[in-house]
Formats: structure tokens, sequence, C-alpha cells
């Protein structure tokens, strides 16, 4: 299935104002950590999780994207960070990603870890630049420090880890690993969009769904797609979960169920969409669809 439009428009939005920022840093930084940097940040992708600040943004009645946009660069910072260190021989060992040599691989281990190591840090000042009301940006870098970190997309990273090889056969222990190490940050991304935009509290609980429930269906489609596709589309090495021996949807429930929960999923993210705002609104449910549609 095709990526709704909406989602390359911003990526293109995403991917010039990262450029542009870190070049402004380019006198004060060590070339080879810039370099490597931007190697990763500007490798490609869809961008969900940007899309999903800027989507929510508007679904909540934010007009000025430009406003948002340090939000949705953080995100993506954040996030290419966790990818770096997923890829490193020590995690999941990988030598593409996004169809591109790994960090790693283009540089060596020693700069990989520091060009995350700089990207986390650069996504909390993105956020800490926002020109927003004060109470409002440290709102946004506690929510991030949480779902980034040890009690968010980390610790799942570490629930990861210990789950490999103990053959996990109880779906809810799967779904608290992946709540955590992929949930949360896309949970962050819808939040903090109808943040940034002043939303009342329906709009807010209807994003918040969405996200948990798109966070759910995000991870449920890749988990299907480790074992269906080939590494040519994914970008990626195929099949590493059953070579780790990972604790996976699929794993748990086989391919035919681990579909019938995204489809699951996918309608909760659609109902959430509801009581938001016009084309948004309906950008989001796309979205949603696409997600679990990708690969078929």
């Amino acid at each position: 299935m095709q990526a709704p439009s909406f989602l390359a428009e911003h990526a293109v939005s995403v991917e010039q104002y990262c450029k542009q920022i870190l070049e402004q840093k380019r006198a004060h930084v060590p070339a080879r950590l810039l370099d490597a940097m931007l190697y990763s940040l500007l490798a490609g992708g869809k961008r969900v999780r940007p899309a999903l600040v800027l989507a929510c943004y508007q679904a909540c009645g934010g007009k000025d994207l430009d406003a948002a946009m340090p939000a949705a660069a953080s995100i993506e910072c954040m996030h290419t960070y966790s990818l770096i260190h997923d890829d490193l021989p020590c995690m999941d060992d990988d030598d593409l990603r996004r169809g591109n040599p790994t960090c790693h691989k283009q540089f060596d281990e020693e700069t990989a870890v520091l060009a995350a190591d700089a990207l986390q840090a650069f996504s909390f000042e993105l956020l800490a630049d926002l020109d927003v009301d004060a109470d409002l940006r440290v709102v946004l870098v506690k929510d991030m420090a949480l779902a980034a970190g040890m009690q968010g997309m980390v610790g799942g990273q570490m629930m990861d880890i210990l789950a490999e090889n103990q053959n996990i056969d109880n779906v809810l222990d799967v779904e608290r690993i992946h709540l955590h190490k992929t949930g949360e940050l896309l949970r962050w991304s819808c939040e903090a969009g109808a943040k940034l935009a002043g939303a009342n509290t329906q709009q807010f609980e209807a994003c918040s769904r969405f996200g948990k429930a798109v966070g759910l269906l995000f991870q449920i489609a890749d988990d299907i797609l480790d074992t269906t596709a080939s590494s040519e589309m994914l970008g990626k090495s195929a099949g590493k979960d059953e070579a780790q021996n990972k604790a996976t949807y699929v794993s748990v429930l086989g391919v035919t169920k681990a579909r019938e929960l995204a489809n699951e999923m996918c309608e909760i993210a659609l109902n959430a969409c509801e009581s938001l705002q016009g084309t948004a609104g309906k950008q989001l449910q796309d979205l949603a669809v696409y997600i679990l549609k990708r690969g078929q």
C-alpha cells in the first residue's frame, strides 16, 4: 500500500529543518561527529513520529506548523539515536538500516555511539528552544524523558533483551515490552502535537488513545513484516527476530492471529479520530490504515 501523501510532505519539511539546524552547528562540532549524525538522521524513512506530531497539532486546531517543527525534529532525533544503538554489534548487530549501511558500518562503532548520544541530547535541546510558554517546554521535556528513558523506550529495550530465548508464550508479556519499547515515543508524538495546539480535554484524550493504539499496531505490523517480507523490502535484515529468538506477536500468536490483533488496534485508532478536526483527523486515520497494510 502506498503511503499517504501528507506523510511524504511532512517528511520533506522535517528533513530540511533537521539539516538546516544541524549545519548551523558545524563550526562548533567535530566534522566526523556531525557527518555521522546527519548520515543517520537523513537516511530516509517515512518519518511517522514527526508526522504524528504535526498531524495531531493540526487536528487539534494548530495553524502554524513552523511552531511545532522543533518538536517534530526532536522526536526524529530521539528515534534515530535509538536506531543507531539498536544496530550496534552489542545489540541487534545489523548491517543495514533504511537500505543503507548502518552508522557503525559507514563510520565505526565509536563514532556511531557518540553520534547517537549527541542526537539524544540534541532532542532535548530542540524542545528547550521551542517558542512556547516555559511551563509547556518543561512538560514536553519531562514527557520526553519519561517516554524515552528507563520507564519508556530504554526500559522496553531491556525487557526485550531479557525476553530473548525465554520462549515467552503470553501475549500480555509481549504487549508490555512493546508498549514501552515502541509505543511510548509514538504516544509522545501524538500527545505533544495536541499540547502544542492547546488541545481541549476531549482532543487530547483522542490523540492519546490514537497514539497508544498506533504504537501497538506499528509493532505488530513490524513483527509480521520481519517474518513475511524480504530484506530488500524492509531496508534492513529480515528474519532477525526469529534468529535471535525474540518475543514477538508472531512468535506468540502466529501470523494469522497477529494480523487479527493488528486489525483490532487499527479499529481503535480509527475510532479515536472521530472527535478530531477535518483534514488532519482524516490524515491520522489514513496513516493508521497505511501502518496496518504496509507490505501487503
